[in-house]
């Protein structure tokens, strides 16, 4: 725990590293004691925790057979754990984060961000902006090649733009970069092999910043083999650190070191600095099963088991050879509203529910203490998160009770949809469902697998869901993964002129004091419309076998191997 870190705000007596078996039991059992009030068919993982430890005798078994003991190869093999299969290899398309984590060991883009958030070098060694911001010029850097043998050009970068940039690629980034967005790109020119001149449509402080975008996939400059005649997408041939090796749907990814990767000069730093692949081969081992991938770890059949759920944090800590990280986040936890719902288009419906929910309490069981509560989608740890992001949204039933009363709500079920795949968005569902029959609200949870919720997120096809958002690391970003043009965009849950009037003005200011009066008129508006419920920033706990070297997480909650070795 790094030191002085303070847990949730009126209980944060207990450190984490002064957890214990009894005081686990203690919130596990607030938990279901909750939950005792629901159905059967609703009482899930929070009152299960007693079957999952002994479905990891289970688990030993089947490790034994999918995670043989280690044994001495002539190439050195890190073993890391995905909590599900990746979505895709085409960068910032049909993604989530641990897409982005896998691909960014692939791609690479022309900047990328450093650890304290700000924009470095990558495959650009620099760039100048014209006068009116509407002109970078990058200069490449000379002698990189992609995994094919091919030398990066500039044609290169022109090509991979102009594809994410065509609507049937469907990259994120796409509506921020053309017509109606914060800037648009109106032309990519080529003047010799290693610049490139992109041009803006207007000013963009935040373009860089965009670029570089994990969700985005970094923007990775791709060689053009990547693509089939088609126009089909097979394979990401980029310049990373590691190449794809092979793919294993659903049991593993594995990528091996390429041995010509050009590295830049020092340490590593976030996305940017010297990247080195210490190892052969990197193998991300699909293990949905939290206690399962503990068995493993403890078994040394995983070397890395990072996103630790911390309901498992007990069953690993103090164990020999076995080293734990924890590192705030910058993601955050939330519910979700569908806005144009017939139930939940009225605005008293949502204060309703954001009022019976206690997210102090809903915090504190749901992440075993680990987490700090926030009501804003500022995270706790940004600069950006002042006086006006750090009111908490306190339960008030009393309020939420009249609200329901007042806009003539009758008990209608209300659908909200979650998975298992992040146990503690199945948790929150729980609690929140019984928080707020206790206000005379109706919620029936459905549990989903996670690439469905993702297709309903993505299509905007539910009533609520219980979600999570990776980190994003500038406040801007924060609130743009909730406004948007609903009918370009269905998974944007803030569609309001004045949301997007002051999430373009947060985009087009560049002086520190102003985005933060922007920034909090944005907060403050957010907890009048509230078309979703932040609950908190987790704090990303990892456990990594003691002969692993150079791990460590960083506030973007990627999970990074490059500088990691094995002794």
């Amino acid at each position: 725990m790094p030191p002085g870190y303070q847990v949730d705000h009126s209980l944060q007596e207990k450190s984490l590293q002064s957890l214990t078996h009894q005081s686990q039991a203690r919130w596990l059992s607030e938990a279901s004691s909750i939950a005792a009030s629901l159905t059967p068919c609703r009482r899930f993982s929070l009152c299960q925790q007693a079957f999952l430890g002994r479905l990891a005798i289970i688990s030993c078994t089947v490790l034994s057979v999918l995670f043989p003991p280690a044994i001495s190869h002539a190439q050195t093999v890190l073993r890391a754990r995905l909590s599900s299969d990746i979505m895709s290899l085409d960068p910032g398309t049909l993604r989530d984060e641990n897409t982005d984590a896998v691909v960014l060991h692939i791609v690479e883009g022309l900047v990328a961000p450093r650890e304290d958030g700000s924009i470095g070098p990558m495959l650009a060694s620099y760039w100048t902006i014209s006068g009116d911001g509407k002109t970078y010029t990058f200069q490449l850097r000379k002698g990189v090649t992609f995994h094919n043998g091919a030398p990066l050009t500039s044609a290169d970068v022109q090509w991979s733009i102009n594809r994410y940039l065509q609507p049937a690629t469907h990259w994120r980034c796409r509506t921020d970069l053309t017509n109606g967005g914060m800037t648009q790109i109106t032309s990519i020119l080529t003047p010799d092999p290693l610049t490139v001149v992109i041009k803006l449509s207007k000013a963009a402080p935040l373009f860089l910043m965009t670029l570089a975008r994990t969700d985005c996939g970094g923007t990775g400059i791709l060689q053009r083999d990547s693509v089939g005649p088609d126009g089909a997408f097979r394979t990401p041939i980029g310049t990373g650190p590691f190449q794809m090796g092979s793919w294993k749907r659903n049991q593993y990814i594995e990528l091996d070191r390429f041995p010509h990767y050009s590295a830049l000069p020092g340490p590593r730093d976030g996305n940017c600095g010297g990247k080195h692949a210490l190892v052969d081969k990197i193998r991300f081992l699909i293990i949905p099963d939290g206690s399962a991938a503990r068995v493993a770890l403890l078994r040394g059949s995983l070397d890395v088991l990072d996103a630790l759920n911390a309901t498992e944090l007990a069953s690993v800590q103090g164990k020999p050879g076995i080293n734990i990280q924890f590192n705030q986040a910058m993601d955050f936890y939330e519910l979700l509203f569908q806005t144009t719902d017939p139930v939940l288009q009225d605005v008293r419906i949502r204060r309703a529910i954001a009022l019976s929910i206690d997210d102090i309490g809903l915090t504190r069981v749901v992440t075993m203490g680990t987490a700090k509560p926030n009501s804003s989608p500022v995270p706790n740890v940004s600069p950006f998160h002042g006086p006006v992001e750090s009111i908490l949204r306190m339960p008030d039933l009393s309020e939420a009770r009249r609200l329901v009363k007042e806009a003539g709500y009758h008990g209608q079920p209300i659908q909200i949809v979650t998975n298992r795949r992040y146990p503690q968005n199945f948790d929150a569902a729980v609690l929140v469902q019984a928080m707020a029959a206790k206000a005379g609200i109706n919620l029936q949870i459905e549990t989903l697998d996670w690439a469905t919720q993702q297709d309903l997120y993505a299509s905007g096809k539910y009533q609520m869901m219980a979600h999570s958002f990776s980190a994003r690391l500038d406040p801007s970003f924060n609130f743009l993964v909730l406004i948007g043009d609903k009918s370009k965009e269905p998974r944007k849950v803030w569609d309001t002129p004045y949301s997007k009037q002051l999430l373009a003005q947060s985009m087009d200011t560049v002086d520190t004091s102003e985005r933060q009066s922007i920034i909090d008129a944005l907060q403050r508006q957010f907890m009048e419309d509230i078309p979703a419920v932040i609950l908190y920033n987790s704090s990303r706990i990892s456990a990594v076998r003691s002969n692993v070297t150079g791990f460590k997480e960083w506030p973007a909650n990627q999970q990074r191997l490059w500088g990691v070795g094995l002794h």
